[in-house]
């Protein structure tokens, strides 16, 4: 938590100009927020910055998750392609690290509708605080099979440590 506290007086400067664009390209809100499934299960919302159009939910696609790659996705304004390339818009979410919710290393948390097609086994991937990196994003990220996410997330709850 205090290293993530110290991680975003670092990055002020760029939340800041981030911001200001997400303003001057398509108004407020600058942060979105999402339901996602976090220790032990518990409900949290994670925050990150907008990259999509305001009226992105009501096209009637359903939203991509944070983990998707969706640099093709015509719902990104032009400010949101660049800060997902760059994980920019991923910064808010040191904000879910020092209020406990998150840690900076652990699995992605889910979507509630995909912890709801976990199998039993992949369940064990709840039995740590997510993280906003973990094994599976530094080692393909979107080029891994869901086994083989899985996989490195589980093997990172089995063997994590301080």
């Amino acid at each position: 938590m205090v290293f993530a506290a110290i991680l975003m007086v670092l990055t002020f400067p760029i939340m800041l100009v981030t911001s200001i664009l997400i303003v001057l390209e398509s108004g407020s809100p600058i942060l979105y927020l999402q339901e996602r499934v976090g220790l032990n299960g518990r409900l949290f919302n994670v925050v990150k910055f907008r990259s999509m159009r305001t009226d992105a939910e009501k096209d009637g696609k359903p939203l991509p998750s944070i983990t998707s790659a969706t640099a093709t996705d015509d719902r990104l304004t032009r400010v949101g392609k660049i800060i997902r390339k760059l994980r920019i818009d991923e910064l808010p979410q040191l904000v879910n690290v020092v209020q406990g919710s998150m840690s900076l290393v652990g699995p992605r948390p889910p979507l509630l509708s995909e912890v709801a097609r976990y199998s039993s086994d992949v369940h064990r991937r709840l039995a740590v605080r997510p993280g906003m990196t973990g094994l599976w994003q530094v080692s393909g990220r979107s080029d891994l099979a869901w086994d083989e996410a899985v996989r490195l997330d589980l093997n990172y709850v089995e063997n994590w440590s301080l």
